[in-house]
């Protein structure tokens, strides 16, 4: 394993109780289905991710780590954009025109299940925010 890939590895294991917990509560203020949870996770295991969902914690990978970074990433960008948390929270689900989604919305383009999906949605916050 290469340093790079052992740095990883060990931010994913020392994150993961934290990442987790950040994301169950993301996750039930855009009020997802648990399907669409695992979806965003990245479709681990049902027992899996009923485990982590209770504990609150658990092992997870450096591509679940990554998932987890940009659901965090897109919140904190909705919230900044929208004051309103309702607003914020609700804009994943709302028709967007936007080229990158043509006409379905942010949350359809995320649940796409690939980490690009995510990217993108994020990286499209991130220019909506001048930060680009």
């Amino acid at each position: 394993m290469s340093a790079t890939a052992a740095a990883i590895a060990a931010a994913a294991r020392n994150h993961s109780g934290p990442a987790l917990r950040a994301f169950f509560r993301i996750a039930k203020a855009w009020n997802l289905t648990a399907e669409q949870e695992r979806t965003l996770l990245g479709n681990p295991g049902r027992s899996t991710f009923f485990r982590w969902k209770a504990a609150g914690e658990g092992a997870i990978g450096a591509d679940t780590l990554e998932r987890i970074s940009y659901v965090l990433g897109i919140y904190k960008a909705l919230h900044v954009l929208f004051p309103d948390d309702a607003q914020a929270d609700g804009w994943l689900r709302h028709p967007n025109q936007a080229p990158l989604f043509g006409g379905a919305s942010a949350l359809d383009r995320m649940l796409g299940g690939q980490v690009a999906d995510l990217y993108v949605v994020r990286q499209y916050l991130d220019a909506q925010r001048g930060w680009n």
